[in-house]
């Protein structure tokens, strides 16, 4: 997919998250039980009416923000290797510096929303809106899927790691979902800030792959023997056409 056409499926998603926002405080405004208003109440209480609260996923979804926080500080302490073994950030992959840009903007947006509360949750009188625990699970995990390739040589190693960072995505946004401690404009709201987050991080510019995990720069310099090589061939075929002459 184009860079372009990824540019406009993020845009897009953060124009469908800014609509959500002021539907939620214009639209079918109702008193929340515990605290404050929440918006498009008919289905938000609907769905929360049929699902319930159920700790058993809030706890499931506890932990899966728990192994994502676990990837987060793996990737963090690959930038910080490189770092260390190249001497200069710039040296540092693209992917690894775009993704620690990625982790700042969701820790800015949970800040943000703690501050300017949309609603509070069904149960308790908390920020409720996006939810951080499925937006944290849908960003980390959405970016490592992209970039398993590089850093996971075995193909079949590195489709395993794809399908369960898939699928642990699908349970976190469900598990809140059932857990009832979210509203689904909750949920929405974390799919929609999250696949925008993603989908520009994917779109971001990439150098050629010259280096590789672990900070070696043989392939570049490979080529750039390869290339004197094949210049003293064609300089000494050139000699010897002349001596035959």
């Amino acid at each position: 997919m184009k860079s372009k056409v990824k540019y406009v499926i993020s845009a897009s998603l953060f124009l469908l998250f800014t609509v959500l926002i002021v539907l939620l405080k214009t639209v079918d405004v109702k008193e929340n039980a515990v605290g404050g208003e929440i918006g498009l109440s008919h289905i938000n209480l609907a769905v929360h009416g049929f699902t319930g609260v159920n700790g058993l996923w809030d706890k499931l979804t506890d932990v899966i923000a728990a192994i994502s926080i676990l990837i987060a500080a793996f990737f963090t302490v690959l930038g910080l290797i490189q770092l260390i073994k190249r001497r200069s950030i710039k040296k540092v992959d693209r992917e690894i510096l775009y993704m620690g840009g990625l982790y700042i903007a969701v820790v800015a947006l949970y800040f943000l929303f703690e501050k300017v509360v949309i609603n509070l949750r069904p149960t308790e009188a908390e920020a409720s809106f996006p939810s951080s625990h499925t937006m944290v699970a849908c960003v980390i995990f959405g970016a490592a899927i992209l970039v398993f390739d590089k850093y996971i040589k075995n193909k079949a190693l590195s489709l395993a790691a794809k399908i369960f960072c898939t699928a642990l995505i699908i349970t976190a946004v469900a598990g809140r979902l059932i857990s009832g401690v979210h509203w689904l404009t909750d949920i929405c709201g974390a799919v929609l800030i999250s696949g925008a987050l993603v989908a520009l991080y994917s779109a971001l510019p990439l150098p050629k792959d010259t280096d590789g995990p672990d900070g070696d720069e043989e392939d570049g310099e490979d080529e750039e023997d390869f290339s004197v090589q094949t210049e003293e061939k064609i300089k000494l075929d050139e000699s010897t056409d002349k001596e035959d002459k």
